[in-house]
């Protein structure tokens, strides 16, 4: 045994007496705070949803159903005159039709891979929740303390006028 570490002598304690380092033991941070001091990021930010991966999508979809019905239209022996004329009305079709019919009516039909059209309908559903309480856009969270706030300091400044 060296330094004073350890047993003085391992008899009896059941153990061989080696002595290990405590690799479990977290040292302390140096400059360690609990909460931000940014409160900035302390603000809730809604996760806005990528346009173009939007368009993507939707530009799939669109193809998966034209290639669909080609496949289909082979299957049965149809010239490919006829197909090429019927898938590209098709396309036609579906390309020229809002984005909106194409999407599922609600948050919970969106699978986990699908974050884009998630984030879309919940913005969605957000403006509409906002404009049925009436909420102004501009509005901040947290801005009624802040009034309070301003209202206690000017009535404690215009106590302290009087005296």
């Amino acid at each position: 045994m060296s330094s004073n570490v350890g047993l003085t002598t391992p008899r009896g304690s059941g153990t061989s007496g080696y002595v290990q380092r405590n690799l479990s033991h977290l040292k302390p941070r140096d400059n360690f705070a609990p909460y931000p001091k940014d409160y900035d990021l302390l603000k809730h930010r809604q996760r806005k949803p990528d346009k173009e991966i939007l368009d993507h999508d939707r530009l799939r979809e669109v193809e998966v159903k034209v290639f669909d019905l080609r496949d289909k239209l082979e299957d049965e022996g149809v010239d490919e005159e006829e197909i090429e004329l019927q898938t590209s009305t098709l396309r036609q079709k579906l390309s020229s039709s809002s984005p909106s019919d194409s999407k599922p009516a609600r948050k919970g039909q969106f699978k986990p891979h699908q974050v884009h059209e998630l984030a879309q309908a919940k913005i969605e559903e957000s403006e509409k929740l906002r404009k049925a309480l009436g909420i102004s856009a501009t509005y901040e969270e947290g801005s009624h303390w802040k009034k309070q706030e301003e209202r206690l300091r000017e009535g404690l400044g215009e106590k302290e006028r009087d005296r």
